[in-house]
């Protein structure tokens, strides 16, 4: 005789091992529950352990000055050429250095102090030609830090070069590209 593998008996075992199974969870969320519990107490009568005395808010705000740390200016009178010349590195993929080659970007040879669109032969994007008129270290170092914030709408891909220092750097050994 072949025995029906649903019987009774299998289904009560199927029924007794899922609810075997929940009862642990309910237990275990329970015990879990009274050993970790960090709420206010179980009753408006339990009183906090103490008190932390805070100033009460009028309303006025405090005019909250961040540190933006240090001027361009002074970093930029400190800076290392040398130094920049490994920031190059970044730069080479879409720039050269020599004079009348242009590539994805325009030649940055003689670049500080030179006219923003004065690169024959390259098409400038975006507001970059309305931004400024000449390529001063102080504007330089508003596009490298952040050339889509600087010049809204320019086609320079680069997301920016966080550290003023490196900025710097850079921008001091471009000064000594050129005449």
């Amino acid at each position: 005789m072949e025995r029906d593998m649903f019987d009774t008996m299998t289904m009560t075992k199927i029924l007794g091992g899922f609810s075997g199974t929940l009862l642990v969870f309910l237990l275990g969320s329970w015990a879990a529950e009274t050993i970790y519990h960090v709420g206010g107490g179980y009753g408006d009568d339990q009183a906090q352990a103490y008190v932390i005395e805070v100033a009460e808010d009028d309303g006025a705000e405090e005019d909250v000055v961040e540190d933006e740390g240090p001027e361009f200016s002074e970093v930029f009178a400190s800076a290392d050429a040398a130094a920049g010349e490994s920031q190059w590195r970044a730069c080479r993929a879409c720039h050269a250095l020599e004079p009348g080659q242009n590539m994805t970007g325009p030649t940055l040879y003689d670049v500080v102090g030179r006219e923003i669109s004065a690169v024959e032969g390259f098409n400038y994007s975006g507001s970059l030609v309305e931004v400024a008129d000449v390529w001063t270290p102080e504007n330089l170092n508003g596009f490298l830090e952040n050339p889509s914030g600087w010049a809204p709408g320019t086609a320079m891909s680069y997301a920016g070069m966080r550290r003023i220092e490196d900025r710097a750097d850079l921008i001091a050994y471009l000064e000594t590209i050129g005449e």
